[in-house]
């Protein structure tokens, strides 16, 4: 199963393509983020966004998407925003026919670290050893969309365990 995990923000969306091989391993194939210049228009950051994720679901073809719930923002113009570019995100993977998974942060984290309230340096850093990468995920939302990309894989997995033991 490949999983893109996107991590949505106004100023940087991360993205983390992960694929859980059949003999459980987690690859990362593609991780990063679409920075957004606050000089252009909402429209045209918005515009960006579902053009750069359109682009990275063709390159990968994952089989999922999925985000980070919306939790907690310090204003309502903020909330307003990022809610604005989880549509997009949402739109651009169910353009692509994909199902969209939706994870709380405790889940998150729940599903990386071991811990839902971890620092945001513990998930990079399980990330980076999850993944057997060289180093940490930069910059910091690329690490927080693949930790968001495992929690479905780990938790799609989980899912599929317990179908298996019902039948």
């Amino acid at each position: 199963m490949r999983v893109l995990g996107i991590d949505c923000g106004s100023e940087y969306t991360g993205f983390g393509v992960v694929e859980l091989c059949p003999d459980g391993k987690l690859v990362c194939l593609a991780c990063g983020a679409i920075k957004l210049s606050t000089r252009e228009s909402l429209p045209a950051r918005l515009a960006t966004i579902f053009d750069r994720l359109g682009a990275l679901i063709r390159e990968h073809q994952p089989d999922n998407v999925a985000i980070e719930d919306v939790f907690y923002a310090l204003n309502v113009k903020s909330a307003l925003k990022l809610g604005q570019v989880r549509g997009v995100a949402m739109l651009a993977a169910s353009s692509a026919g994909l199902e969209v998974a939706e994870y709380a942060p405790l889940t998150i984290k729940s599903a990386v670290v071991g811990y839902g309230k971890a620092e945001k340096q513990q998930v990079q850093h399980m990330v980076t050893r999850l993944l057997n990468l060289a180093e940490v995920p930069q910059p910091p939302d690329a690490a927080d969309a693949l930790a968001i990309a495992i929690c479905h894989l780990h938790t799609a997995a989980t899912l599929e365990r317990q179908r298996a033991v019902a039948r």
